[in-house]
């Protein structure tokens, strides 16, 4: 694990989209650019702007002349809370608790490259990622017996070609190959006591804030992406693009509780020790879900332009987390069920130029939730969003622009208990705080610069 360590999945998931937060759905970061950001991301599979285009479009670097580069950043400030009432199982207790801030603001970097090989061809580079999140409940908070901490992180080198096929339509592909990291972990929230399930050491203390467990492990995986952009006329354009899912086997290590009682079981840990923090090499699979976007561009006056997007993520890939710890046993060990559906997000923007130096954008966006009511966990309180964004780009030069945008992010209200009705593995966690009913609220607020340079 690196020691800039990033935030891994919600007891199995939260970066960029820091859950309830901002950004798409899930863990996902829509926050690719600035140029994009100011108009609530509609028609990135259509809009050729400056070089950041590739990343939601490989075909795009084909409207692009000569030699350019895009560079800049977005900072993310989420502001997710979460209220609800803690249930002791042995008196049946109810206790009022709360977390405010359990998202982690970030700063979300990007730099892209492109090249004009010829009147046909066009090559390019982005750097820039499209899953993370961070997530962390207080201690004071008495529902972490379910999950205290979730972070996930990836950075993306992304090298991309596009062709001009005819003189309408143009075609684009690219290699992707992501750097994944993450941790997921879980504490006790009140003192208590272990289980009948525990065998012999039933009834043995357990300290308030103890590690019940902890995953942390880093990967890298290929990927790839697909796209087309079609020209109807000089006035309207439609875009499509695919990306594929990539398949992350974090490797690292486990500990805590849980795991101690399973070292114990197979003689390998002394009864003693089980609250010891003993270290044991494992790993778990994580699937970055593929994406699909289809955009539309419409000019409709020199000075106006429409556009819009539908967004699809296949979130059903990611249903459960799994821990493959062979020193334990040779079956995985579940670490959360998660029941992740596939989400949409739709968005429409407009672009006015308002003289030859400034254009003005703005947009909306309504991007649906990920998880159901049923399946919503408290270190991913998931969420539908409405996106509310303004922006401008300033040609300071005939070479140079700058780009900067702001977004607030309207988070709905919603439900969260733990454990999930239905859900058996959720009840372990129970015994060490007892059960959580509430609800999550949140809104999310981004601001982003970049400048763009022509060769």
């Amino acid at each position: 694990m690196k020691n800039n360590k990033i935030v891994y999945l919600a007891v199995a998931t939260a970066l960029g989209s820091l859950s309830t937060t901002a950004h798409s759905a899930g863990f996902q970061l829509a926050e690719t650019s600035a140029t994009g950001l100011g108009r609530a991301f509609a028609g990135e599979a259509a809009m050729a702007d400056n070089a950041s285009a590739q990343f939601r479009n490989p075909a795009l670097l084909s409207y692009l002349a000569d030699t350019q580069v895009s560079a800049g950043g977005i900072y993310v400030n989420p502001n997710v809370d979460i209220d609800g009432t803690n249930t002791n199982i042995s008196n049946g207790k109810k206790t009022a608790t709360s977390t405010d801030d359990v998202a982690h603001d970030a700063v979300i970097p990007n730099f892209y490259f492109a090249h004009q090989i010829d009147d046909r061809l066009t090559a390019g580079l982005a750097l820039a990622t499209n899953f993370g999140m961070e997530t962390e409940l207080g201690n004071d908070f008495t529902g972490t017996q379910f999950g205290n901490e979730a972070a996930v992180t990836t950075f993306e080198i992304n090298p991309n070609i596009a062709w001009k096929a005819t003189e309408q339509l143009r075609l684009g592909a690219g290699i992707r190959y992501v750097l994944g990291e993450g941790s997921i972990g879980a504490k006790s929230s009140t003192d208590s006591k272990l289980p009948t399930s525990a065998g012999a050491l039933a009834g043995s203390p357990v300290p308030a804030h103890s590690t019940l467990k902890y995953m942390e492990g880093d990967d890298r995986a290929w990927g790839w992406q697909l796209g087309a952009v079609y020209d109807i006329n000089d006035m309207h354009r439609v875009g499509v693009n695919y990306r594929s899912e990539v398949n992350l086997t974090l490797d690292g290590h486990a500990e805590g509780l849980t795991y101690n009682l399973a070292a114990i079981q197979k003689g390998q840990l002394s009864g003693a020790d089980y609250l010891s923090g003993n270290h044991y090499s494992g790993s778990m699979d994580l699937t970055l879900p593929a994406t699909a976007e289809f955009s539309s561009l419409h000019q409709l006056t020199e000075q106006w332009a429409v556009h819009t997007s539908i967004n699809w993520t296949e979130w059903s890939s990611f249903d459960k987390l799994e821990a493959n710890i062979p020193s334990l046993s040779s079956d995985p060990k579940m670490v959360k069920v998660e029941n992740w559906e596939d989400n949409y997000r739709l968005a429409i923007g407009t672009t006015y130029q308002w003289d030859q130096k400034l254009t003005l954008r703005s947009g909306v966006a309504y991007d649906t939730s990920a998880v159901s009511d049923k399946n919503r966990t408290l270190t991913i309180p998931e969420t539908d969003r409405i996106w509310l964004s303004v922006g401008a780009g300033y040609d300071v030069t005939s070479k140079l622009t700058l780009d900067a945008a702001f977004t607030y992010v309207f988070a709905k209200d919603a439900p969260v208990k733990e454990p999930r009705d239905g859900i058996e593995s959720d009840k372990s966690g129970s015994a060490f705080g007892g059960n959580f009913e509430g609800e999550t609220t949140g809104n999310v607020w981004l601001v982003g610069v970049q400048a763009s340079y022509r060769f």
